[in-house]
């Protein structure tokens, strides 16, 4: 995707990375379709050229939806369509970003056992795009070079894109997807390397880059279509009433808003009308007028009953309980531990019950392969199936060849 990528371009005594959206990077100008990065090569013998940065994102074509084949191949040609439209008005160009295709059965790990992998529409378009090194100029080949195997032709398992759902990236079972390219003659004179980050995390996808040799020169005036609506690159001076900006309002809205005004000052009065009428009167709450004293929170209620002068108290030796026996002691410990017992077992009969109804889940089937606990995942292809579970191995996707990735081993779940 756009954001995986990135492009370093050499100035003497430095080296800036700037990313591809930025309209503006210590003067250089990077930006997609339009304007461009003035360059003066040591190969160019000081003539000037503008370098035009397309980063993209191309669409990806689901097997079930054949419309979105459609879709991409009209984006592949409407994106080559700009590119060459570049080169022709005296641009360089580099497309850089995820192009959603391997090229090469090279690029892909498991190209040796998909069928037609070199008669696929989109490595069909690339063909006709992207030219090797080596073919002669004026020869019926594409355009653009691929950077990254104009450097490294012969690299295997150089990927950058790997499923997470399956955990390919721990085993690098995956596909390059992403590329730097860029025209044969800027390849060629200014491409110093190009380079994968596999290492970097964070995505499905690794950031890819190139390294130009250039010196830069400031351009004139800005990208035309980057900065076509940023007022700030317009080249006029705003001023502060284009910020305050009056709101009409529809009359509608203002008629709702003052009914509901009047409704909300309606139901204001009914409460304090309701307030007023439910709160205790003098007369009622008692007759006292006036402030109440602190003491008379501390006196008994009128309803408080009042104690008998004539109810006799208990004796104090009645109150007093005759020493117990050692036999009633241990009797009433025997009673205890008796009580204890009865309890434990009422709880194991009510644990040993709920265990036999709500069995819980079941053991996790051993995969054949490695003997290990599997997964268990759902069927989420619409079809018969939809919605069933199933177990598989648990290990990351990877070769057949390698031993340590996941095995075959497939089991529908029971219906519970």
């Amino acid at each position: 995707m756009p954001a995986h990528s990135c492009l370093s371009v050499f100035i003497p005594q430095t080296t800036i990375h700037c990313k591809p959206y930025d309209v503006w990077s210590r003067g250089l100008k990077m930006t997609p379709l339009g304007g461009g990065l003035s360059l003066i090569p040591s190969t160019w013998e000081g003539k000037e050229k503008t370098l035009t940065l397309i980063n993209v994102y191309c669409p990806h074509a689901d097997p079930g939806k054949p419309e979105r084949l459609a879709f991409k191949m009209r984006f592949y040609h409407l994106l080559q369509i700009r590119a060459e439209a570049l080169l022709a008005a005296g641009s360089h160009v580099i497309i850089l970003g995820d192009l959603n295709t391997a090229h090469r059965p090279i690029d892909h790990w498991d190209a040796v056992n998909m069928e037609c992998f070199e008669e696929d529409p989109g490595r069909k378009w690339m063909d006709g795009l992207v030219s090797n090194l080596g073919c002669q100029a004026g020869s019926h080949v594409g355009h653009f070079i691929d950077s990254y195997r104009c450097f490294q032709p012969k690299q295997e398992g150089a990927f950058t894109c790997w499923s997470v759902v399956t955990g390919a990236r721990h085993l690098n079972y995956g596909s390059r997807l992403d590329y730097v390219l860029g025209d044969r003659t800027l390849v060629i004179d200014t491409f110093q390397a190009s380079f994968l980050l596999p290492e970097v995390m964070g995505s499905d996808h690794c950031p890819v880059g190139a390294v130009l040799s250039v010196s830069s020169v400031p351009a004139k005036q800005c990208p035309p279509l980057c900065t076509r609506f940023l007022p700030e690159f317009a080249g006029t001076q705003l001023k502060i009433l284009h910020f305050l900006v009056h709101h009409k309002q529809d009359p509608m809205f203002k008629q709702s808003a003052l009914q509901l005004s009047n409704q909300t000052q309606v139901q204001m009065r009914q409460n304090k009308a309701h307030m007023r009428s439910t709160r205790p009167r003098p007369s009622q709450a008692g007759s006292s007028k006036g402030q109440k004293k602190l003491m008379s929170y501390f006196q008994l209620p009128s309803s408080h009953p009042q104690v008998s002068p004539n109810l006799e108290l208990p004796s104090l030796d009645a109150l007093v309980t005759p020493k117990t026996t050692e036999d009633k002691v241990m009797a009433k410990v025997v009673e205890v531990q008796t009580k204890a017992s009865k309890a434990e077992d009422e709880k194991d009969l009510r644990t040993s019950f709920w265990k036999s109804v709500l069995g819980g889940p079941l053991p996790m089937p051993l995969c054949r392969g490695h003997g290990e606990p599997c997964v268990m995942r759902t069927v989420k292809k619409p079809g018969p199936n939809l919605g069933r579970h199933f177990y598989m191995c648990a290990r990351p996707r990877g070769p057949p060849t390698d031993p340590s990735s996941r095995c075959n081993f497939f089991l529908w779940s029971r219906p519970s």
